[in-house]
């Protein structure tokens, strides 16, 4: 018996695919029924939990953070540059904030980060860049910080 061959490709119809017929389309199969979730009359970990005989929330407990929050190292950049006279160049001003805050540091603070800088000093800079769009900081060339007239009337503080 003779093949029949595809007047538009020149293959045999049965490997051709003009003379192929097309698949009927793949059954879909039916969904999954979820199962039915039984609500806990217990809390769970990390939110709210209430307390028996009171209706407010009682809020679980904070856990403690591992590194200093930049938020913190404010008061201590505008005391420092306050204390020699307003401007200072960033070096010596990361050195007398490492002097300082050695109590203060926290274990994942002195860690290295992804830039390959001590988390502490990166989070400095943040703490710089912040009082700086306050209008507390300027830099007036690179490498030093220089207080504002309203930095240097402010209370160290009055960021704490």
């Amino acid at each position: 018996m003779a093949e029949d061959y595809c007047e538009l490709c020149d293959l045999p119809l049965s490997t051709c695919v003009h003379g192929m017929p097309k698949r009927p389309p793949e059954p879909v199969a039916p969904p999954q029924a979820t199962p039915v979730r039984r609500r806990s009359t217990a809390a769970p970990s990390g939110s709210t939990a209430r307390v028996p005989g009171s209706s407010k929330p009682t809020a679980a407990p904070a856990k403690p953070r591992r590194r200093t929050h930049q938020d913190d190292f404010k008061p201590y950049i505008i005391r420092v540059l306050q204390e020699v006279g307003g401007e200072r160049e960033a070096e010596l001003v990361m050195l007398e904030l490492e002097e300082r805050m050695a109590e203060v540091l926290r274990e994942g603070d002195r860690e290295v980060g992804p830039t390959g800088e001590v988390r502490w000093r990166t989070a400095v800079r943040w703490a710089r860049k912040e009082l700086a769009d306050d209008g507390f900081l300027v830099a007036p060339r690179p490498g030093v910080w220089m207080l504002t007239d309203r930095g240097a009337e402010l209370p160290a503080d009055a960021l704490d």
